[in-house]
C-alpha cells in the first residue's frame, strides 16, 4: 500500500516515490560490496547526528565522545535535496484489493516538510478533522452515519516534503462512494470556513500536553534525546521544537485556514483498498508442459493522413480522430542542437526553455494561467534535429489554445528576468550531468565520434557547456528564434477531434502573419571510422561502479535497412534478453543492466553499448562487450530461434500502441522528422514478419564495427586503468569532464 502511495504521489526520480524498505530485486541484486559501499558512503561521522539525554556532565561527556567517536573518518560529501514538494494536479486515483478484512479509503495531499510553518499548521488540521471521537470525520462518519469503524488523519512530515493522509477503515457493507462523498462534504467545509475557536483551542490544548507527556521521558519517540535529535537533523538546529511550539500557541484560524486552502484546493490521490474476494478453484488442471498457442494477433493500423500547405509555407499533417474530445498538435522545426553550430553550444536548449517564459501579450506565470483555465498543456523540447512547441487541448477551447499556442510560437520576448532564473536552472542542470556518470560521457563521447564543428559534435544531453551557457545573451536566443522558427523550415502535426476546415480556420487566424524566410543549412556531412578503438578514461575517485560506454557512427534513422537493424538490435543488446544483458547480468553478475542504442538521427546515428559494471570488473566487462560484438560477426551468428523471437516481440506489441492521441502523434512525427515513407507503420508489420537471419546479418556487417570503437570508461583511474592497459588496449588517454585530453 505504502508503495502505491509512493509511486503515484512523487515522480520517479524523486527520493520518496520507493519505498525505504526497497524492492526484493534490488536487494536480491545487492554485493557485500555494495552493502560495504553504501556504509562508507553514508555512515560517516559527519553525516551523524548523536544526543546523550540524561543525568550526565556535559564536559565529561564531551570528552568519552571525542574518546570514542573522535577517530571515525568524516566520510565523503551526501548530496541533498533541499526541498522537493510535487505539486499535485487534479485527481489521481488507483483501486487495489488486499487481503484485508475490511475496504479501506485513503486521500492524500501533497505539503510542506518537516521543519516547516506550514507543516506544523498540517498537523494541527489533521487533528482537528480526525482526533478524538469529537472530530468532524471521526464523528461524522463512525458516530453518526456508522460508515465507518475508525477515521484518522496525520501529517507525515519528511525532510523535503510532506503528506497529508486521511485513512477511513469501512464497515464491511459500507458504499465507499458514499464514504467519499462525505468525506469530501467534510473537507469543502473545512476549506470554506476553517476550523472553529473551540477545535482551534482543542488541538492546542492536545499538541501541548502531547509534547510535555513526551519530554518526561529521556529517550524513546517524542522523548528529550527524539525531539533533540530530529530538530538537528532535519532543520540543522537542535532548538528548533521551540519554534514549533511558538507556532502552535500563536497559530489562529486563520492560519489553519490559509494553509490548508493553498495545498488542499486542488491536486490529491485517493487509494481504495477492497478485501481480496475468497475464491475456489475447479479442481481441474490442463496440461503445462507447453505454452498455449498465440493467436493471429488483430492488424494494427496506422490511421490515415491528409496534408496541406499553408499560403505562407508551412506545411500540415492532420490526422482526425474522434475518440476523445481532445486535440494534439506539434509544431516541428529543423533546428535542434544540431543547429548550435551556428551559436554557442546550448543555445537550442534555453531558447526552447524560454519560450513558454513570458510572449508578446502575457507574462509567464499570465500564460500558465490561461492555459489552466481551459485545461490545456503546452511544452517545448530540442531534441538532435528538431525543435518542437506542443499543445494539448480540449476541442471546446480550441480557439483559446490555438491564440496561446500562436504567443508562444511567434511571439516570445525572452524576458530578463525569467532568462536570470532558466540560466541557473540550466547550469544546475549541466552539474547533475557532469556528477553522473551516464551523463559526464554523454558530453563529450559526440566529439570524439563526429569532430569539432559538426552539427552533432556538441554534448547529446543538448544542455551546453558551463561556460557557454554563461555567456549566452538575450540577443543570442532572439537570433535562434529568427533564424530558426519560419513556417517554411517547419512542420505542424494535428491529431485528434477536429476537421481540416475548422484547422483551417484556426491556422489562418492566428498563424497567416507568420513570414518565411531563407534558413541556414546544418552540416550533417558524413565522418570517416577510426582506424583504431581509442579509450578514453574520466576519473571519478572511490566510485563503486564504472560506466562503459562503447561507441561509433551507424546509419540514420531512414536506413533502407532500418527494420533489419532494429531486429538485430534486439537479439545484441536491445532487450532485457539480449545477448549482452544476459552475458554481463544473469550470467556474470557484473553489471545490474548492459545495453545496446541506436540514436535515431537524420544523419550518421551515433550507436553504442552501455553498462555500468563492478569497479573490479571493468577490463574484463570491456573483453565480453568486444567478444559478443565479434561474436555476433563471425563464431555466433544470428539464429534462426532468435530472429522468430524478435519478431514476434516486434509486431504482438503492436496492437495497443496507437490507443491515444499522444502516441499517434509521436509515431508521426518520426515519419516527419526523419523523412520516412508515409506507409512506414502501415507496412510495418508485413515488413517485420517478412524479416530473416540473412537480412539480420547483412544489419550486423553495415552497423557493427567492434575494432573501431571510442571507449569511454567513467570511473576510478587507480583501480582501472592499468588491467585496462593489461587486457589489450593500447590506445589510452585519461580526459578531463569536458573530453580536453589531461594524459
Amino acid at each position: 500500500m505504502w508503495t502505491v502511495i509512493g509511486e503515484h504521489t512523487f515522480p520517479s526520480e524523486h527520493p520518496y516515490s520507493w519505498p525505504v524498505i526497497g524492492s526484493m530485486e534490488d536487494l536480491n541484486a545487492a554485493s557485500l560490496d555494495d552493502v560495504h559501499e553504501w556504509f562508507k558512503n553514508y555512515y560517516g561521522a559527519a553525516n551523524a547526528t548523536l544526543v546523550i539525554a540524561g543525568d550526565v556532565n556535559a564536559e565529561e561527556v564531551k570528552q568519552k565522545v571525542e574518546e570514542y567517536f573522535g577517530n571515525i573518518p568524516s566520510g565523503p560529501p551526501v548530496t541533498k535535496f533541499d526541498k522537493w514538494i510535487p505539486k499535485l494536479e487534479g485527481e489521481h486515483r488507483y483501486v487495489m484489493q488486499d487481503r484485508v478484512p475490511q475496504p479501506r479509503l485513503y486521500k492524500i495531499y501533497n505539503i510542506p516538510e518537516y521543519g516547516s510553518k506550514e507543516g506544523t499548521y498540517f498537523e494541527m488540521i489533521a487533528d482537528v478533522l480526525a482526533s478524538g471521537k469529537t472530530s468532524r470525520l471521526y464523528k461524522r462518519l463512525v458516530y453518526d452515519e456508522q460508515l465507518a469503524t475508525n477515521v484518522n488523519a496525520f501529517a507525515y512530515l519528511r525532510e523535503i516534503a510532506g503528506q497529508l493522509i486521511i485513512m477511513v477503515s469501512l464497515r464491511p457493507d459500507a458504499d465507499m462512494g458514499k464514504v467519499e462523498n462525505i468525506l469530501n462534504e467534510e473537507l469543502d467545509k473545512f476549506l470554506k470556513e476553517g476550523p472553529t475557536a473551540d477545535e482551534l483551542d482543542r488541538v492546542k490544548t492536545g499538541y501541548l500536553s502531547s509534547f510535555v507527556k513526551g519530554i518526561e521521558r529521556i529517550g524513546g519517540f517524542g522523548g528529550k534525546s527524539d525531539i533533540l535529535a530530529s530538530s538537528y537533523v532535519y532543520t540543522g538546529d537542535p532548538g528548533h521544537y521551540k519554534k514549533e511550539l511558538e507556532w502552535v500557541v500563536n497559530s489562529t484560524q486563520a492560519d489553519l485556514l490559509n494553509t490548508a486552502r493553498k495545498w488542499m484546493s486542488d491536486g490529491y490521490f485517493v487509494l481504495e483498498v477492497h478485501p481480496f474476494p475468497k475464491y475456489e478453484t475447479t479442481g481441474k488442471d490442463v496440461d503445462r508442459s507447453k505454452l498455449p498457442e498465440v493467436g493471429e494477433p488483430p492488424k494494427p493500423e496506422f490511421p490515415e493522413f491528409t496534408t496541406f500547405k499553408m499560403k505562407n509555407g508551412l506545411e500540415v499533417y492532420l490526422i482526425p480522430r474522434k475518440s476523445v474530445p481532445v486535440v494534439n498538435a506539434r509544431l516541428i522545426v529543423d533546428a535542434g542542437f544540431a543547429a548550435d553550430q551556428f551559436a554557442k553550444p546550448g543555445v537550442a536548449n534555453f531558447t526552447l526553455d524560454m519560450m513558454n517564459e513570458g510572449t508578446k501579450k502575457y507574462s509567464s506565470l499570465e500564460l500558465s494561467d490561461e492555459l489552466e483555465k481551459i485545461g490545456a498543456n503546452l511544452s517545448t523540447n530540442s531534441s538532435l534535429d528538431v525543435s518542437s512547441v506542443s499543445l494539448t487541448a480540449l476541442n471546446t477551447t480550441l480557439d483559446k489554445a490555438f491564440e496561446l499556442f500562436s504567443q508562444v510560437v511567434l511571439y516570445p520576448t525572452f524576458p530578463d528576468k525569467e532568462i536570470e532564473r532558466i540560466r541557473k536552472q540550466i547550469m544546475a542542470r549541466i552539474q547533475q550531468e557532469m556528477a553522473q556518470p551516464i551523463g559526464m560521457a554523454l558530453r563529450v563521447l559526440p566529439k570524439f565520434l563526429y569532430g569539432e564543428g559538426h552539427a552533432y559534435g556538441n554534448p547529446l544531453t543538448g544542455s551546453g557547456t558551463i561556460q557557454s551557457v554563461q555567456t549566452i545573451t538575450r540577443d543570442d536566443l532572439v537570433k535562434f528564434h529568427r533564424t530558426w522558427f519560419k513556417p517554411n523550415n517547419a512542420k505542424l502535426l494535428v491529431v485528434g477531434d477536429i476537421t481540416q476546415d475548422e484547422l483551417k480556420k484556426l491556422l489562418n487566424k492566428y498563424f497567416e502573419d507568420w513570414k518565411p524566410g531563407d534558413v541556414p543549412q546544418k552540416n550533417i556531412a558524413r565522418v570517416n571510422l577510426p582506424e583504431n578503438s581509442v579509450v578514453y578514461i574520466m576519473d571519478r575517485p572511490q566510485s563503486p561502479q564504472a560506466l562503459i560506454i562503447a561507441g561509433h557512427v551507424g546509419p540514420q534513422k531512414n536506413d533502407p535497412d532500418e527494420l533489419a537493424i532494429q531486429a538485430m538490435n534486439n537479439i545484441l543488446g536491445g532487450t532485457f534478453t539480449s545477448r549482452i544483458n544476459m552475458n554481463l547480468r544473469e550470467d556474470k553478475h557484473w553489471s545490474y543492466g548492459a545495453r545496446t542504442l541506436l540514436f535515431d538521427a537524420r544523419g550518421q546515428s551515433p550507436y553504442i553499448v552501455y553498462a555500468p559494471v563492478q569497479i573490479d570488473k571493468t577490463s574484463e566487462s570491456m573483453l565480453e562487450i568486444m567478444k559478443e560484438l565479434k561474436g555476433i560477426l563471425s563464431d555466433k551468428p544470428i539464429m534462426n530461434e532468435e530472429v522468430e523471437k524478435v519478431r514476434k516481440n516486434m509486431v504482438l506489441k503492436l496492437p495497443g500502441t496507437w490507443e491515444t492521441n499522444s502516441r499517434i502523434l509521436g509515431d508521426l512525427a518520426e515519419i516527419v522528422t526523419f523523412n520516412l515513407p508515409r506507409d512506414y507503420y502501415k507496412t510495418y508489420p508485413d515488413r517485420v514478419k517478412g524479416l530473416n537471419k540473412e537480412q539480420l546479418m547483412k544489419a550486423a556487417q553495415k552497423v557493427l564495427h567492434p575494432d573501431k570503437l571510442t571507449w569511454i570508461v567513467v570511473g576510478d583511474k587507480e583501480k582501472i586503468m592499468e588491467k585496462i592497459k593489461a587486457a589489450g588496449f593500447t590506445e589510452i588517454h585519461l580526459i578531463d569532464p569536458s573530453g580536453k585530453v589531461i594524459e
